[in-house]
């Protein structure tokens, strides 16, 4: 990536034949590259910056979680299935209805006297027992707030697959927005002479705080 960024930056600024149609062509590309790739990051940006400070303060952050419990009982016409280790047809989003928790991706557990449906989420965890042979079933819901909410979305914390993505996705957006303004700033910084002095500070400080304060 690294020597990517070189030659376009040679091929651009350096070349004394580039003429200046192509060079007005590629500023143009580079500057369209820079604002696209800014506005598909805001609300990240946003999201990612706040929690980093929420993230960085969770312990001056005080939670008190909210705890839900409960008992049910399970119809008797279920119970005989889960003798078999399998889950009855309808039983996901019957239990969805009488605790209203969200079940449709409940990782089950089985052992020989209960089935236990782990219930995770940002921001929160809930969970379902229910007895084999009796058919009881106990529930609880813990809601974390917000604050825990947007931290476990920084984290990718149980999640699922398409935040997963919009991750990765949003850290190459990133890169682009980055890259392109690195050779924007390299372009224009000839009347700037502020530039390099600020930008090689934004890039050597955190590796002297990382080297002379970091355990």
């Amino acid at each position: 990536m690294h020597i990517v960024l070189r030659i376009i930056i040679v091929f651009i600024s350096a070349c004394p034949l580039m003429n200046k149609r192509l060079r007005a062509r590629w500023l143009k590309q580079l500057h369209q590259w820079h604002w696209i790739s800014s506005a598909l990051c805001l609300a990240g940006m946003l999201l990612f910056s706040i929690t980093g400070i929420t993230l960085n303060h969770a312990a001056d952050i005080e939670a008190t979680p909210v705890v839900r419990h409960g008992t049910l009982a399970l119809p008797d016409n279920w119970r005989t299935s889960l003798q078999d280790d399998t889950l009855p047809a309808g039983l996901l989003d019957w239990l969805a209805n009488e605790t209203d928790m969200d079940t449709a991706h409940a990782e089950a557990q089985w052992d020989d006297m209960e089935l236990y449906l782990s219930l995770p989420r940002p921001g929160g965890h809930g969970w379902i027992a229910i007895d084999r042979e009796t058919g009881d079933v106990e529930f609880e819901d813990t809601d974390r707030g917000l604050v825990a909410l947007l931290n476990d979305l920084h984290k990718g914390r149980d999640s699922g697959v398409v935040w997963f993505w919009f991750i990765d996705i949003f850290a190459i957006a990133c890169l682009v927005f980055s890259l392109t303004g690195l050779v924007l700033l390299w372009l224009h910084g000839r009347h700037r002479p502020a530039t390099w002095p600020i930008t090689g500070a934004g890039l050597i400080l955190p590796w002297l705080l990382l080297l002379a304060f970091v355990p």
